[in-house]
């Protein structure tokens, strides 16, 4: 895996090819606005997504998707899930046939709750998918900044070939067989990432946001398992571990999203203002028409799509949580 074509020009895309260049891959970033990657080329900069950082030199930026993946050993998707399936078929006959694929992409398809290896399967040809997912914030990323992620996938030879061509001295790769597992727990703490802003901008305290993100964890981790997910995989990297920064780190999109939101903001305001794509606002819509399709219970994501899209005041949403009918907390 020396050669690896990054599709997509945003913050996560320019991140993951820093990271992967970092390991002495020969990284080739495709960016979908031909003006866009020029400019980037120049100025080895991407402030749209990450200010201030400076793009290597050995990373070839291009807007052409054949040259991208010419000769790519493995092909990377970084474009969010809302367009992942509609930019990529267009790329179809540029993807060299069996190469693998790896995912950095967080979210379900609207629709046909497809997760994005799935969609990527589907859109660039069948091969072998895995997904890299955990506590990465792109910003860190791009900075060099330590950070340890899960690589999951079926094939256990593409884990490892991962593992083995990527990680160095800042970035840790551990291989996890359950890649349904990875790729719905690295969907659905956007959800948490939202509620957890919410909180932030009620300024409800730290007992309560707790609270709300640890009875989170089990309602993800409950849809996980009816998925087909293990249940060990949302207390991992995967769960847990995105879970925690996406929850409380100021680099957050989707605590950003539900922070805004909790201080009285209309949620198409906030989108509207935002540079990166939010995927927790989607995924919301997504997981609340499965949840509801598969009978499985998640009254805080009911709650959220409730606020969201049926203008529900945020606070009653956190009293009606809150006076719900008391459970066992050791049922999933």
């Amino acid at each position: 895996m020396r050669r690896v074509a990054v599709l997509g020009g945003g913050g996560m895309g320019t991140a993951t090819a820093m990271v992967l260049a970092r390991s002495g891959a020969d990284a080739r970033l495709w960016v979908r606005e031909p003006d866009r990657a020029r400019v980037m080329a120049e100025t080895r900069r991407n402030e749209r997504h990450l200010p201030g950082v400076e793009i290597p030199e050995a990373i070839r930026i291009t807007g052409d998707p054949a040259e991208a993946m010419e000769g790519a050993d493995v092909i990377v998707a970084a474009i969010p899930t809302s367009y992942l399936r509609a930019t990529l078929a267009p790329l179809a006959p540029s993807a060299p046939a069996g190469v693998p694929a790896l995912s950095v992409v967080k979210g379900i398809e609207f629709g046909t709750f497809a997760r994005p290896t799935q969609i990527i399967a589907e859109a660039l040809g069948p091969r072998e998918t895995a997904v890299l997912t955990g506590p990465s914030h792109a910003e860190e990323l791009a900075r060099g900044m330590p950070a340890s992620l899960v690589v999951a996938g079926p094939s256990v030879e593409l884990c490892e070939a991962a593992q083995a061509s990527f990680s160095h001295a800042t970035f840790r790769l551990y291989r996890n067989a359950d890649a349904v597992g990875a790729e719905v727990a690295g969907a659905l703490k956007n959800i948490l990432g939202i509620a957890a802003g919410v909180c932030d901008g009620l300024e409800i305290g730290d007992n309560a946001k707790a609270a709300l993100l640890t009875r989170g964890l089990v309602e993800i981790a409950r849809m996980g398992v009816r998925l087909g997910g293990r249940i060990e995989t949302f207390y991992g990297l995967a769960g847990v571990g995105d879970v925690v920064t996406t929850c409380f780190s100021p680099f957050g999109r989707n605590r950003e999203v539900g922070r805004r939101v909790g201080r009285g903001e209309a949620l198409a305001d906030i989108l509207a203002d935002m540079a990166n794509v939010s995927e927790g606002v989607p995924t919301i819509r997504s997981v609340h028409a499965l949840a509801e399709k598969l009978g499985v219970e998640m009254p805080i994501t009911d709650e959220l799509h409730r606020v969201l899209f049926e203008g529900k005041p945020p606070r009653v949403a956190v009293v009606d949580l809150m006076t719900r009918a008391p459970k066992d907390e050791a049922e999933l």
